[in-house]
């Protein structure tokens, strides 16, 4: 069967066939005419269907009379653009582990397994492979810094919530810069082995900062950095924006990609960095449009910030992308969908806060006031027994829902107000927006698999090579 080549020029012609199947063995030494990525930082809109995409452009637009940086790259035509398929090994429909892994190592994985094979053999992660060519290497996230995306480029692991064991293997492995939530996984107090994970970063020559301020007024740039924030994943951009306590401990994405990329490009042999919009994936899952939305152009602030290094520095690639649609949220047509949709502007606070802040004794009433209170709607006495009602039945099961919060009933019950409805409450197999920018990016054609940006980027860089594919 032909494979496809996902390069033009540039590649020995050989390499096509093998960049398309992994599971093959290079014949010859890679190389790329033209000029090298010293750097790539690497940005993830986790679990961002195209709706997503459309919508936080939408309301930056209508809100305050601006594109989003990411559609602003496509009408300036500044970028090389593809879709990408984000299937894993064994579903169409791949999960964040799975779908990191194929960028990380470069071939699909099962489900649930960080760059470790179904015959248990594992595949080197892509941080490891440009820390050994001498480049610095991060990841920066808003859920836990241990979580399946970020892991995905920097270690192998049979099950992605063993993230108390990733924390260890991100020292082990020197990653350089690790910034996020997921104070579980580091603090004694906390981790079920008491273990002070904390204790063995700073012994290991780490800044450790557990705060924004500390972040943003350490002024060195020599050493590595951990930056552990919140327990559990960081809160949702609307809510932090309107709590005061949360806007002074907890930095935006943007802060902890500009500092990390103060951090790393110290490095004269370049840097890798990964940048997560983690909790986009959480408020697609629970069907909730101001955190999806506001986390959404939190993420594309970051995407600034990369984009004006990259610009400036010339010698980076910059890759922007999602590894997989979530819940397919959309704005859907009606008299009223302009005017409701700009209701978004006013939300204050998600649906998460909503719905963890109310318990079964609360009253319709009270409830009624709350979510006019925060979102600026009024929902009728009916609509508040029906969400009071689940409170009755909760239950500690499941992953992003684990008190099964009645999350699909509120995103009903908002619709006639916003206009936006949902397909689904967990991931799809579309294919996704991939976008890229600088040295390498020529090399991307307009349909590719996502396992194939493991080599791109090694390819891109100048250290790939017989040993490191």
């Amino acid at each position: 069967m032909k494979r496809r080549d996902l390069f033009k020029g540039g590649v020995l012609a050989f390499l096509g066939s093998t960049l398309l199947s992994p599971l093959e063995t290079l014949a010859a030494p890679v190389q790329k005419k033209g000029k090298l990525a010293k750097n790539i930082i690497f940005l993830v809109s986790d679990g961002m269907s195209t709706g997503t995409l459309n919508m936080a452009n939408m309301l930056l637009h209508r809100k305050e009379g601006k594109m989003s940086n990411w559609l602003s790259l496509y009408e300036q035509n500044k970028v090389a653009r593809a879709l990408m398929d984000t299937a894993s090994a064994n579903s169409l429909v791949t999960d964040s582990a799975a779908a990191s892994s194929s960028w990380g190592g470069g071939k699909r994985v099962q489900n649930g397994a960080i760059n470790v094979n179904s015959d248990g053999t594992e595949n080197t992660p892509i941080w490891q492979k440009f820390k050994k060519a001498g480049k610095s290497a991060g990841v920066v996230t808003t859920v836990m810094a241990t979580h399946a995306t970020p892991a995905g480029f920097c270690v192998t692991s049979n099950k992605r919530s063993d993230e108390p064991g990733i924390a260890l293997k991100y020292l082990q492995h020197g990653i350089d810069v690790v910034m996020g939530g997921g104070l579980e996984n580091f603090s004694s107090e906390i981790r079920k082995d008491k273990r002070n994970v904390f204790d063995e970063y700073t012994k290991k020559g780490y800044e450790v900062f557990r705060d924004r301020k500390s972040m943003n007024s350490y002024a060195g740039t020599n050493k590595p950095m951990l930056g552990v924030f919140y327990q559990d994943a960081l809160p949702y951009s609307v809510d932090r924006s309107s709590d005061k306590e949360l806007l002074e401990k907890i930095p935006t994405l943007a802060e902890m990609t500009q500092k990390a990329i103060n951090t790393l490009k110290q490095n004269k042999k370049g840097f890798v960095l990964q940048v997560e919009g983690g909790k986009v994936d959480w408020a697609a899952h629970g069907n909730d449009v101001a955190a999806l939305l506001y986390d959404q152009i939190a993420f594309d602030e970051a995407v600034g910030i990369a984009m004006d290094f990259a610009e400036k520095d010339g010698d980076t690639l910059v890759v922007i992308t999602t590894d997989h649609g979530n819940s397919n949220p959309g704005l859907f047509y009606g008299s009223n969908a302009d005017k409701n949709f700009d209701r978004i502007f006013n939300f204050k606070q998600s649906n998460n806060w909503i719905l963890n802040g109310i318990d079964k004794n609360t009253s319709p009433n009270t409830l009624i006031e709350k979510i006019e209170s925060a979102q600026g709607i009024a929902i009728t006495n009916d609509d508040a027994k029906k969400i009071l009602s689940h409170y009755d039945k909760l239950d500690e099961k499941g992953l992003y829902n684990p008190r099964k919060l009645p999350f699909k009933e509120l995103a009903i019950i908002q619709e006639r107000f916003t206009s936006v409805g949902w397909g689904a409450m967990d991931h799809s197999g579309d294919y996704v927006e991939l976008a890229m920018y600088g040295p390498g990016s020529e090399l991307l054609k307009p349909f590719v698999k996502n396992y194939e940006l493991h080599n791109l980027m090694l390819i891109a860089a100048g250290v790939a090579d017989l040993k490191t594919l």
